[in-house]
């Protein structure tokens, strides 16, 4: 399992308009067409199985082997597998006849990242008022900003537009950390919407680009293949060039959310929403304007992962402040980037972003 995590850090180490319709053709096969033995869900895309995987792990807070035999994920040696079936067949009936067939209850409601969920409240266990649940704070002092003029305040906070529109490409270098390590990563973006990671780990190295079009991952001795639709919409957001001018274009509906705190500060947050996606929360300091986090989902047949990326250390590049350092956290999996050198207007061609074919090196 932590072969595999390590695996999916590398390849998403900088994971927009949608292109989520992408890929998603009549040959899209089902997963009982591409793996073995799938009872419960049946019908769903086979690139929606594994993510539906990470979300049960995650809820449960187990891994792989809890449910499946090592080896042979399809037998079913394991009582734990069985549970599994039965409780996602719970979860479609409570969601279909309680809740409209929304995805309302999910693996997570109940177990809250645990094996077995609680049913009985926890006593108290000092005199102290209980605090409330965990959850974001809210900061009573942020202003009650409108959605345009939080986009406004951002825009003039990174630099203007003017100063934008002066820089068409960036070559940045730094080091990616994860799992304890920290490994050499360049990242390579260029306007409109295109964008390449490559982390180099030894002698390898592990890419993850959007040509513009679509995404594709690719990692040492495997062939490069084209992203799924979420994780292609994940790519085009974030190889957004001029992602301050084009929020309302993206997000054709842009709304307040409760003003939040994140390390202390005050921030104002939008809750942006685009035709066929989950919607995604934007952080924005409210002294300086600038973002500091944007939230996103995923979904799955069982719930919807999340993604949670938080920009910092923004310095000025050429006129434009851009964040030098951001931290991207999932249930299972987060690694932080940092970089130490920025080129700005550095030519690159674009046939350096199209996915190759045969093996990455």
């Amino acid at each position: 399992m932590r072969t595999f995590v390590y695996a999916a850090v590398v390849s998403v180490a900088a994971a927009g308009l949608p292109h989520s319709l992408q890929g998603q053709t009549a040959e899209t096969k089902t997963a009982e067409q591409v793996y073995k033995n799938i009872q419960e869900l049946k019908g769903t895309p086979a690139d929606q199985l594994m993510p539906a995987m990470q979300f049960i792990s995650a809820s449960l807070g187990v891994e792989c082997s809890f449910c499946h035999v090592q080896g042979n994920f399809a037998a079913d040696d394991k009582r734990p597998k069985k549970t599994a079936r039965e409780m996602m067949a719970m979860q479609a009936s409570i969601n279909q006849n309680s809740f409209r067939g929304q995805r309302v209850v999910t693996c997570y409601s109940c177990h809250r990242g645990a094996m077995n969920p609680v049913s009985t409240p926890p006593v108290m266990e000092s005199d102290q008022a209980r605090q409330p649940g965990p959850g974001a704070a809210q900061a009573p002092g942020a202003a009650a900003s409108t959605p345009d003029q939080v986009v406004e305040k951002y825009i003039a906070a990174v630099g203007g537009a003017d100063a934008l529109h002066k820089i068409t490409s960036r070559v940045e270098t730094g080091t990616i950390h994860a799992m304890g390590a920290d490994s050499p990563i360049e990242v390579l973006t260029k306007a409109p919407n295109m964008r390449m990671s490559i982390t180099h780990i030894g002698n390898a190295q592990s890419t993850t680009a959007y040509d513009g079009t679509i995404g594709w991952l690719g990692s040492a001795g495997r062939p490069a293949h084209a992203m799924s639709p979420e994780e292609d919409w994940a790519a085009s957001l974030d190889a957004e060039f001029y992602l301050p001018l084009r929020l309302k274009e993206i997000f054709p509906q842009l709304r307040r959310g409760r003003p939040e705190e994140i390390d202390g500060k005050a921030c104002n947050v939008i809750n942006a929403s685009s035709p066929g996606h989950p919607p995604v929360r934007l952080y924005f300091d409210a002294q300086s304007g600038l973002l500091v986090r944007m939230l996103r989902l995923a979904d799955t047949p069982v719930g919807r992962l999340p993604t949670e990326i938080d920009y910092a250390d923004y310095r000025d590049a050429d006129g434009v402040q851009i964040p030098f350092r951001w931290t991207l956290a999932r249930p299972s999996t987060r690694f932080t980037i940092q970089i130490s050198e920025v080129k700005s207007n550095a030519p690159i061609a674009d046939s350096r972003f199209a996915m190759p074919q045969g093996e990455v090196k």
